[in-house]
């Protein structure tokens, strides 16, 4: 027993700590105390009656038009003008040539410069006029390039401001 007495107030804090967390069954002790606040949900609140000064739109809402989706792919730049080209003297693959050209449905990569294709006009004799706006070394300007592929589709002439540079297909 001599061993029990000097635990005992040891104990004692552990036992009123315990008695203290003890939940009663009844929730109608404490009104308006959650013990669990997930235990609660809001109830479900019913929109009341307009109030008298609430604005109160005269006219329906506008109806805002959608632009019209974008074109499908190829449908701007004609295909047989889309894939990689460079100078006929130029080595393919060569990332430093001066007359590197990739030409995608919207776009013209030149060595230095990016065009965005705001339209493309065909003509005769397989002649295509780009209209682009151009992006390079910290300038932009916009541009229409004249662009011709040859019979076997292997050289592409592109004239801009008048002269002609001949590209050969990679």
């Amino acid at each position: 027993m001599r061993k029990i007495v000097p635990l005992l107030p040891l104990l004692l804090p552990l036992l009123a700590a315990t008695a203290c967390n003890r939940q009663d069954d009844r929730q109608d002790q404490q009104p308006g105390v959650v013990a669990n606040i997930l235990d609660q949900t809001m109830p479900e609140v019913e929109d009341g009656p307009t109030p008298a000064n609430a604005i109160t739109p005269v006219e329906p809402p506008p109806a805002i038009d959608t632009p019209p989706p974008p074109a499908a792919p190829g449908g701007l730049i004609p295909v047989a003008l889309q894939g990689s080209w460079t100078g006929i003297d130029e080595r393919c693959g060569d990332r430093t040539a001066d007359l590197e050209l990739t030409v995608a449905p919207d776009q013209l990569v030149f060595h230095e410069s990016v065009g965005t294709v705001k339209a493309v006009r065909t003509g005769e004799d397989r002649r295509v006029a780009v209209d682009a706006a151009f992006t390079g070394e910290g300038q932009s300007w916009t541009r229409t390039l004249l662009m011709r592929p040859s019979a076997d589709g292997r050289t592409l002439t592109i004239m801009n401001d008048g002269t002609a540079v001949v590209r050969k297909r990679c």
